[in-house]
């Protein structure tokens, strides 16, 4: 299987909740906070959270998403978040969850700007007759305002039981439902074995009626 470079790639249903996700990170992490009149403009945290996990359930009571990270750091100075192994994971009914997880994670100010850094994975559940898919770079760099997210580094998308694409830059819009594969796209793709059936045995009896 051949894909030409720029190729679009469409996975309306395993990509379209990544900024959902990144949408409710961001409220959850960035919290606006007011100036300093101390004077002071160094980069020192004003507070620092471990080991922490916060959830979210709908009117039901069912789980929403998580969102949890090894620690936490905000900086009053310019208004951002640090995250260490920050790991969300998105929940929905009769929906496959996702999860977006990466060794280091930086906010910016207002959380118009999330990057994701060093061993960046999103996860998409396996469900229904579709395997599980994931995609792994070293950055992801989200703009939530702009529905965009978008890397320069190589990318791997695995789709369960047997595809893989490599390319190196993606981006993805969720206006148009979209991957856009940027440079030194390879496929590898195997179509799924079918199961065979065995064909039915029928047995055709004669039955030699007689007069009497």
């Amino acid at each position: 299987m051949a894909i030409n470079n720029h190729s679009a790639i469409v996975y309306p249903i395993a990509l379209l909740s990544i900024f959902a996700i990144m949408t409710a990170w961001i409220n959850h992490v960035v919290q606006p906070t007011k100036p300093k009149l101390d004077g002071s403009s160094r980069h020192d945290p004003d507070y620092i959270m471990s080991n922490f996990v916060t959830t979210q359930t709908d009117i039901n009571g069912d789980l929403r998403y998580k969102l949890a990270s090894v620690e936490m750091k905000h900086f009053p100075d310019d208004d951002t978040t640090n995250l260490q192994q920050p790991r969300y994971t998105q929940f929905s009914a009769n929906k496959p969850y996702t999860q977006v997880q990466a060794l280091r994670g930086h906010v910016s100010s207002n959380g118009d700007q999330v990057q994701l850094i060093d061993n960046v994975k999103i996860t998409r559940q396996a469900f229904a007759e579709k395997g599980e898919m994931t995609i792994d770079t070293n950055y992801l760099n989200v703009l939530p305002n702009e529905d965009l997210a978008r890397t320069d580094s190589p990318v791997i998308i695995r789709q369960v039981p047997n595809t893989v694409i490599y390319a190196t830059g993606m981006t993805y819009e969720k206006k148009n439902h979209t991957v856009t594969l940027l440079n030194k796209v390879r496929a590898h793709y195997e179509r799924p074995e079918v199961k065979k059936t065995s064909p039915l045995n029928t047995t055709h009896s004669n039955t030699n009626s007689k007069k009497k």
